[in-house]
């Protein structure tokens, strides 16, 4: 492969882990670039190469090395599979997956599957690898088998914290260290008494996950509890939430406008249905896109982003979305018009509301580009006296459609 970049993956044992492929890649190369601990782990007599550590921040720094080393036979090291939330992936974003020759070794993963017994394929992994602590919300559920990775010699002990506060605190956390090394070591503990403030830096943490008796239960499917949130009263209450979702159709990828975002459920449960689904919540009122954020590292989708200002404004120069939810500010002027305008064809919009002029706006769109509207209408069970009866919500009227292709 001509210009090849070879990237090999190194374990905790170093050297002698190794595969004859993979020694061979880093015998041969001009150029080994990893990080100082990597680099470490090489002998001299055997890799003489030049040896270059990461700079950091790496990201950014990736296109101007492998630039600098242009015609040099270039060795790239990675810990354990680097296609796995490894280098691997930036530098086929960097320079094309057809320039790099990748030497897999087993990930931290398949070591801590092996050493606890667990069906690697029934359990889910979170990286918490430059991405905020909160991401772990979303994947606890009772009974649930759970990896993270961790940044730091700190993530178990903030892990812990976090299991603590949200109500887990009976998760069994245990700290593999160094697998597949000569220091490999084994911690556990439960959150509720997690001793160690730091441990080596190099682990993955495996989480039996147990909820306390008076957490709320939060399930996998949209139509969360309203307890679940914090709010002012504008929220999309739950069973109308769960039928707005379900026209909204979230997939794997796709990015979502939730304009008038009120408290964020919407969006934020849109992302929780997968984990590559994004979501943009636009609001006006600062105190409750101030909350919309909390809501959101509450319920485990921290990379919620939201927007503070008026719709139609504030959608400025919004990457194009798959989908567009109104939950408020129909009749701003232009607004209707200007999701319209921004959604491709085969994009969705939804918009609800309980106002009769808002209604008006809907049903004239609907003359105009079909799709479905309907009416929500809920009633909850009350005590009247010493019986019981219906109180009904304000029902609420409901657009939703999908842009064909001759409406661009």
């Amino acid at each position: 492969m001509n210009g090849a970049i070879a990237v090999v993956g190194i374990g905790a044992d170093g050297w002698d882990g190794l595969p004859e492929s993979s020694r061979r890649a880093l015998r041969t190369a001009d150029v080994l670039i990893g990080a100082p601990r990597q680099l470490d782990l090489l002998p001299g007599d055997h890799c003489p190469g030049e040896r270059i550590p990461w700079p950091s921040p790496l990201r950014p720094a990736v296109p101007g090395l492998l630039a600098a080393h242009r015609g040099r036979a270039i060795a790239v090291l990675a810990s354990g599979d680097p296609s796995f939330y490894g280098i691997g992936r930036t530098l086929a974003e960097t320079v094309g997956a057809d320039r790099l020759r990748i030497h897999p070794h087993p990930s931290s993963v398949s070591y801590a599957c092996a050493r606890l017994g667990w069906p690697l394929e029934a359990v889910e992994t979170v990286s918490l690898v430059a991405r905020p602590l909160a991401a772990l919300s979303a994947a606890l559920h009772p009974g649930r088998r759970l990896l993270v990775l961790g940044e730091g010699p700190e993530t178990p002990a903030r892990v812990a914290a976090l299991l603590r506060d949200t109500g887990w605190s009976g998760t069994r956390v245990r700290v593999l260290e160094q697998l597949g090394g000569p220091a490999e070591r084994l911690l556990d503990a439960t959150a509720a008494d997690w001793p160690y403030e730091r441990t080596d830096a190099l682990h993955v943490l495996a989480l039996d996950c147990v909820r306390d008796p008076d957490t709320l239960r939060l399930g996998a499917a949209p139509g969360l509890p309203d307890e679940a949130y914090e709010h002012d009263g504008q929220l999309t209450k739950r069973y109308v939430r769960a039928a707005t979702l379900a026209a909204l159709g979230p997939a794997p990828g796709e990015l979502l406008w939730d304009i008038g975002g009120g408290s964020g459920s919407i969006g934020i449960e849109w992302m929780r249905t997968h984990r590559s689904c994004r979501a943009v919540a636009v609001e006006k009122s600062a105190e409750r896109a101030a909350r919309i954020e909390r809501n959101a590292d509450t319920l485990g989708v921290p990379g919620l982003r939201v927007v503070t200002g008026p719709a139609p404004t504030a959608l400025a120069g919004l990457e194009t979305p798959d989908a567009i939810f109104i939950g408020g500010g129909l009749t701003a002027p232009g607004l209707l018009d200007a999701c319209w305008d921004a959604l491709p064809a085969g994009g969705r919009l939804v918009a609800n509301t309980v106002t009769l002029e808002s209604e008006a706006l809907l049903a004239d769109r609907y003359r105009r580009h079909g799709g479905e509207l309907i009416r929500l209408a809920v009633a909850a069970a009350v005590p009247v006296g010493g019986f019981t009866g219906w109180r009904q919500a304000m029902p609420v009227t409901q657009w939703s459609v999908t842009k064909g292709s001759e409406e661009g």
